[in-house]
């Protein structure tokens, strides 16, 4: 297969997606949409019509055909979207190394087809003399939610991401303590301003500390990837029977510094901008009111698409 055999959105599809499969698998396997579509519109000549704006729907030719298409790799096991996260797998990382582009897009489509005849839907009676055409992402019915909510999910993703990224590191310290409230651990010790010790916040099951795990946590609220040299300055300090230790950074962490945590003879949980979102989404209902004014959710609720 060639792109003088492809559709233009097809032969844009085979390059959206297969590039944004290789910024995941370089990335660690797993990012936020939005940024995933940052990295692959910088690794891409995109021409005016690719950059085009559909005017029923808003959506930019190029994203909106990158949503429609990935659909496939989801349904031939490459991809998982789950919200507004997308993560590439272990099969999807071998395909992208033993295919190209349009051989990659050629397996994924059929893959799509096989999962389509399985689960039919109907489709809308032709006339005599009329055939059924190719049609771009916003004019075609059948995977129209499917898109709608990709982008309802990314957007609401976001919209958390800068409301806590605009939060001081004293802000995020309390939103770190009020998700350990919700997940039903006690915080006698917040630390104020100033020195703390390297430590951030105390944890415990009880009120006084006698039940394991006792846990220590450190914090970090800045742009910057967290160093293997702050996560080895919590591991210090877990120095008892019973310590745990957390690190909560919503610049995320360094490679080295998640390969020493998870090699470590001590427990460190290292919790991520992503991971910590969707924790406070999983206990947002056990927060008191209080602790949910600091971050508040309201839910939308929307059909989603079949799996």
């Amino acid at each position: 297969m060639d792109d003088q055999k492809l559709a233009p959105s097809k032969e844009l599809a085979s390059r959206v997606v297969y590039e944004a499969m290789k910024v995941l698998s370089e990335n660690g396997g797993e990012m936020r949409g939005s940024e995933l579509i940052q990295r692959v519109e910088g690794r891409l000549e995109l021409d005016d019509w690719a950059r085009g704006v559909y005017e029923k729907t808003g959506y930019v030719r190029w994203q909106s055909i990158l949503h429609f298409y990935s659909i496939d790799s989801v349904k031939a096991g490459f991809l998982i979207k789950r919200k507004g996260l997308w993560f590439i797998t272990s099969e999807g990382e071998e395909a992208i190394k033993r295919m190209d582009r349009f051989q990659f897009m050629a397996y994924t489509t059929e893959k799509y087809r096989e999962w389509r005849r399985e689960n039919p839907i109907q489709k809308p009676h032709l006339e005599a003399g009329e055939v059924e055409v190719e049609a771009e992402p916003e004019q075609t019915t059948e995977r129209s939610r499917d898109i709608d909510f990709d982008q309802i999910q990314a957007r609401a993703l976001e919209g958390i991401v800068e409301t806590i990224s605009a939060k001081t590191p004293y802000e995020f310290q309390d939103l770190a303590a009020a998700l350990l409230r919700g997940m039903g651990y006690f915080t006698p010790f917040v630390a104020p301003k100033g020195k703390d010790g390297g430590v951030d916040i105390m944890a415990y099951r009880d009120p006084l500390g006698t039940l394991a795990p006792r846990i220590k946590v450190q914090i970090k609220h800045r742009a910057g990837s967290t160093p293997v040299a702050d996560v080895r300055q919590l591991m210090g300090l877990l120095q008892k029977d019973g310590d745990v230790g957390i690190f909560f950074s919503s610049g995320g962490f360094t490679p080295d510094a998640k390969t020493t945590a998870r090699g470590s003879h001590v427990h460190v949980e290292l919790i991520d901008m992503d991971r910590f979102i969707e924790l406070w989404r999983e206990f947002y209902a056990r927060l008191v009111d209080e602790d949910k004014a600091l971050l508040p959710l309201t839910p939308v609720y929307f059909v989603a698409p079949q799996s």
